[in-house]
């Protein structure tokens, strides 16, 4: 009994280590550690996959560049070990068998107070093979004209919502939602959100790192817009793509 406990848990570590997930790019030197991790469904699209991996390149070598140049100017704050640096790319939705919502995570360790995160989104089209916008799903999307603000008035009162689960009623202000506007570019990150409804999406949910609507202490938020929300809004393609109410247990992207 002993040399089977024994064997066991001499084989917990390597059951854990093998549970790790390969970086699929990595930068490790003096001054940085920095990798990409791109989940299963996203490297069983060549194309999402090739795309994502470029622009994770990208922004590692951008980040080993500064970190070089950093420990260059003060080595003293590399004495413990370079910055580290992660980004994920992880698929949210498929909606229509066309429209992919791919969330990145980012983690970096620059040696700061704290470490930061952050977060961004990507909308793929499969069928055009390319990135794309929530634009064709509207009528329209000026800057400050009906959908966007009525879109933004839905996204607030979601984050309100949210801020009064966590007890940061504090926080839910004009100051912290300035940056803010009704305008594509400045309302938040973006994903099509899961439905009860097969192929469809139910709405759509914003997201947002550490100070973007609140202090780092209260972490990230997401916002959830059902599309019922903006229906006036919706062009054909919209129409097509929305219907059904948001997945049981779907956790609005949180990660």
């Amino acid at each position: 009994m002993f040399l089977v406990g024994a064997l066991a848990c001499l084989a917990l570590p390597t059951v854990a280590l093998a549970a790790d997930p390969k970086p699929d790019a990595v930068i490790k030197n003096k001054s940085i550690e920095a990798t990409v991790l791109l989940d299963d469904k996203i490297k069983a699209d060549a194309a999402l996959a090739a795309n994502c991996l470029a622009e994770g390149r990208k922004w590692m070598a951008k980040n080993a560049a500064e970190a070089a140049a950093s420990r260059k100017e003060d080595p003293q704050f590399f004495r413990n070990g370079g910055w580290t640096f992660e980004r994920k790319y992880s698929i949210r939705s498929v909606v229509d068998n066309r429209y992919v919502s791919v969330v990145r995570s980012d983690y970096m360790d620059t040696h700061g107070a704290h470490p930061n995160s952050d977060v961004d989104t990507v909308l793929w089209d499969k069928a055009e093979k390319k990135r794309i916008s929530i634009r064709p799903f509207f009528t329209e999307t000026a800057d400050n004209g009906p959908t966007m603000k009525a879109m933004l008035k839905a996204v607030i009162a979601s984050l309100d919502i949210e801020k009064k689960k966590r007890g940061t009623t504090e926080t839910a202000t004009a100051e912290w939602y300035k940056d803010l506007e009704p305008r594509l570019l400045k309302i938040g990150a973006v994903t099509l959100t899961p439905s009860t409804e097969e192929g469809k999406s139910s709405g759509l949910t914003f997201h947002y790192p550490p100070y973007a609507v609140g202090p780092y202490v209260e972490g990230q938020y997401v916002a959830f817009v059902p599309w019922q929300a903006i229906k006036p809004y919706l062009a054909p393609e919209g129409l097509k793509i929305f219907g059904g109410e948001r997945s049981a247990g779907d956790d609005d992207g949180q990660r």
